[in-house]
């Protein structure tokens, strides 16, 4: 019996381990299966809430009911058994989530995509590795491991017959391949702008579509002509040639400017502009810069002082350095022969 009594202890441990799969709720769950969604609109047991210590434990079984509830519902689906795994087709969902971005657009197809889907080509996938006869083993089409191959193939390349011998193969080979680099991204570019309905012109020619019309192709025949050294004076018309009368020579012939058509102005209009233009003369106030204005004036009163200490006289008797009159000639003396007639002489009387 004591055998017994331990075995049946040790099944219900398991069995407290393992939840029952059937869980009862007062309001059922809102499921939406295509998106594996589960709502639970019952009231959450505000007591267990705030207590710390059974919070974590409560919100556990919560979410461990919910989703036996949902996986409930997602065994109730047909199964299918696909490579031993044993699978369900979730329906359409029905819940709209909402985009953090719009949804992307279908990528526009390139020039030999639209010209396959019209012939109704189909593209059959290739394989990444093809095999080298030279070489005896599987190559990969692109990547480093397919330059590494075409290195250890190129060792050593044959002359042609009808190519000057000292001519360097392994650089016409590289200039090759950067040819074809540089031809494969102009057509890249020139699908990515057909593809945004851009216009772009046609390779040696000034138009703006794809084909050239008659009046565009007599520009660049004028264009080609007023390109030489004499701008097209000594070079030969064709027969039944027109002037191009496009944009372009203009540019490049010197005194030729091309006129613009403007409308005609009315009266009233030609008098507001007249008006405008005198208002902007007459109320134009000239710009003071005040440091120079400033710094002028200090020099001229600079200058001035100088000017009067070098014209000022002396006041030492003789001859100074700033004297304008002479004052060393000597003043007559009276003498014999000589009278005052300011002063009185004894003896004689004034009439």
């Amino acid at each position: 019996m004591d055998i017994v009594n331990e075995i049946l202890e040790k099944e219900q441990k398991k069995a407290e381990k393992y939840k029952p799969i059937t869980v009862e709720k007062h309001l059922e769950l809102e499921i939406d299966i295509g998106t594996l969604l589960a709502s639970d609109t019952n009231d959450l047991d505000k007591k267990l809430i705030k207590l710390d210590k059974e919070r974590d434990a409560y919100l556990l079984s919560l979410s461990r009911d919910n989703t036996q509830l949902l996986l409930n519902k997602i065994w109730d689906l047909p199964t299918e058994r696909i490579d031993e795994a044993i699978v369900v087709r979730l329906p359409h969902p029905t819940t709209i989530l909402p985009r953090a971005k719009p949804v992307p657009k279908p990528k526009p197809l390139t020039k030999w995509q639209e010209f396959a889907k019209a012939k109704g080509i189909t593209n059959k996938k290739k394989s990444k590795l093809e095999w080298d006869e030279q070489l005896q083993k599987w190559v990969p089409l692109y990547g480093f491991r397919k330059a590494a191959a075409e290195k250890e193939k190129s060792w050593l390349i044959e002359v042609p017959q009808n190519v000057n011998p000292m001519t360097d193969m392994y650089e016409k080979k590289a200039n090759e391949k950067s040819e074809k680099v540089a031809k494969n991204e102009l057509q890249r570019l020139k699908n990515i702008a057909r593809a945004r309905k851009v216009k772009i012109p046609r390779v040696g020619l000034p138009v703006t579509a794809d084909k050239a019309s008659a009046s565009q192709l007599a520009t660049a025949t004028s264009v080609a002509k007023a390109s030489t050294a004499s701008l097209g004076k000594f070079q030969n018309k064709l027969p039944k040639e027109k002037e191009a009368r496009g944009i372009g020579v203009h540019e490049l012939i010197p005194g030729k400017v091309k006129k613009r058509n403007l409308p005609v102005p009315t009266p009233q209009a030609e008098k507001e502009n007249n008006l405008n233009l005198l208002d902007k003369i007459l109320n134009k106030r000239p710009k003071i810069d005040i440091e120079k204005a400033v710094a002028k004036h200090i020099n001229e009163e600079q200058n001035q002082r100088s000017q009067e200490k070098t014209l000022k006289p002396s006041k030492g008797k003789g001859k100074g350095k700033g004297n304008v009159t002479n004052f060393s000639a000597k003043k007559p003396k009276a003498g014999k022969g000589q009278r005052n007639p300011n002063k009185n002489t004894p003896g004689r009387k004034r009439r």
